[in-house]
């Protein structure tokens, strides 16, 4: 018997300190480079300006995440990271942790999501057209490895 597809049961919430070890776990198998650290995690899962979401099956299945940012006085949040495992990809689990930071900044009083993404990341890129996002820019040797990055905005 087949297991359940992954969308059947994905639930976003707010992490926790116990997730942790999974964060990172995901983070350094997703990411070869520009990471973010357990200790930065540590911080953001405490803090008033930063937001970060998992995506699971059931309580332990740990299936992607997504770091969002808030600047004080600003309408403008930030996507940071979005992330998720193999096995999640293709399957609803980064639409569904994009449309809960959309619902969230919305509920902060945002008017609009930004994001920035690898210029070779053409997986992403789709996800993030189909979702409404539109290129508004680009940043040359964006990333540690001197990657570009394009810019996208959604109004929310």
């Amino acid at each position: 018997m087949r297991p359940p597809p992954v969308t059947a049961a994905v639930r976003v919430r707010r992490a926790e300190v116990s997730d942790l070890d999974d964060l990172v776990a995901l983070e350094e198998s997703s990411f070869a480079q520009d990471r973010l650290s357990r200790a930065q995690y540590r911080k953001h899962l405490d803090s008033e300006s930063a937001l970060v979401l998992v995506a699971s099956a059931n309580h332990r299945r740990f299936l992607g995440t997504a770091v969002v940012f808030f600047r004080k006085g600003s309408t403008v949040a930030r996507l940071y990271s979005l992330a998720t495992t193999p096995q999640a990809q293709g399957k609803g689990v980064g639409s569904a942790l994009i449309e809960t930071s959309e619902d969230t900044a919305r509920s902060r009083g945002c008017r609009a999501l930004r994001l920035e993404v690898r210029k070779d990341n053409a997986v992403a890129i789709r996800l993030y057209e189909r979702l409404g996002y539109r290129s508004i820019g680009e940043y040359v040797r964006y990333y540690a490895d001197g990657a570009d990055a394009l810019r996208f905005e959604k109004p929310l």
